[in-house]
């Protein structure tokens, strides 16, 4: 009998994961514990020394209890927790990256772990999309209006008349599975597409129909920016103030991916000024805005509380992706999406 801990949440339903592990497992004895986790009702954050979690270090420590296996899109695995579970050989964390396990504790304690990548590129390219468009046609703008009870014709004036994707050039910032939907996207639209990312295959992009190029030319030329790449040290506030000036006048600002890409600060004189002409958002620097942030309360920002990965298939997209790095392991195959593969070589699987 092997045991299995299912911490779901709100969003990735404990049932998803079961659903998947058990079809995809059949024919391995299994027993699940469930935990709840009361993501995305209460918002995610630091738990001990790991970021975007949910729950408590003590519940997933009980939770625990005789698990050889857990899976969970955000239950913490600190230090902790590992010395709390010596049972633990594997945990899948069904998100791009496993940023709720410390993963040199997991390593040290012979632990394999596991993610989901890719498992919300479609719905975090569609929503970039959406929002871009929402920013540039004012359809966000018009629509709070409306239910006020105004009706804005001075919207269809010359001065306040959106801009169209088709003829537009926009410059897209990181180029991984999301941002290669987003491209494709645009590119149907009609859309000149300028691409900055140092890691990305250049000739793949190339033959992909986008033009790569250096941060700041893709900055200078691009009448809408979005943001698609990953947090890291290197890339924090990778849009600041001093490269911000190189946008032109009354350009469109999105970002979908991570609050920590863009210093915000600017933002609001930037606003004022006309030289943004837009803004879109669904990630911040803090989450949430406190009351008083000054983006909340002007015009031409478009707000959304970090909901790009939010769909239905996102969810049962990631519990099927982790139920296969489950089925390699428990059938003595290397997952696939190891997050830690030195543990590999000093511990057998299963």
């Amino acid at each position: 009998m092997i045991q299995i801990l299912v911490a779901g949440d709100h969003f990735v339903l404990p049932q998803l994961f079961i659903d998947a592990i058990s079809a995809r497992s059949a024919a391995h004895d299994l027993t699940f514990t469930e935990l709840m986790l009361p993501w995305p009702n209460v918002p995610f954050g630091a738990i001990g020394n790991v970021i975007e979690a949910s729950g408590s270090i003590d519940e997933t420590i009980a939770a625990l209890a005789g698990a050889t296996i857990a899976v969970t899109q955000m239950a913490p695995f600190t230090p902790e927790v590992f010395a709390g579970a010596p049972d633990l050989k594997m945990i899948g964390v069904c998100r791009g990256g496993p940023v709720n396990v410390d993963l040199a504790a997991a390593t040290d304690a012979g632990v394999i772990v596991s993610f989901a990548p890719g498992r919300n590129a479609q719905a975090a390219a569609e929503f970039a999309v959406g929002l871009m468009l929402a920013a540039m046609r004012r359809i966000t703008n018009g629509d709070s209006e409306l239910h006020r009870g105004n009706w804005r014709g001075d919207f269809y004036t010359y001065g306040n008349a959106g801009i169209e994707l088709s003829g537009s050039t926009v410059g897209l910032i990181g180029y991984g599975a999301i941002g290669h939907i987003v491209a494709r996207v645009l590119l149907a639209f009609g859309a000149t597409v300028l691409v900055y990312d140092p890691f990305a295959d250049a000739e793949k992009m190339a033959a992909d129909g986008v033009t790569v190029t250096s941060l700041e030319d893709l900055l200078r030329a691009s009448s809408v920016v979005s943001l698609h790449a990953r947090l890291t040290p290197e890339s924090h506030h990778m849009l600041n103030a001093e490269n911000l000036k190189l946008l032109p006048h009354g350009a469109v600002l999105v970002n979908s991916a991570r609050g920590g890409l863009l210093d915000y600060a600017p933002l609001p004189e930037m606003l004022r000024t006309g030289a943004l002409g837009a803004l879109a958002l669904d990630v911040y620097d803090i989450e949430p805005p406190p009351a008083n942030w000054p983006l909340l309360n002007m015009p031409n920002v478009v707000l959304s509380p970090h909901l790009a990965g939010a769909t239905q298939q996102t969810a049962s997209r990631a519990a099927s992706i982790i139920a296969g790095e489950v089925d390699r392991y428990l059938n003595g195959l290397t997952p696939e999406y190891v997050a830690n593969p030195e543990v590999l070589s000093r511990f057998s699987l299963a």
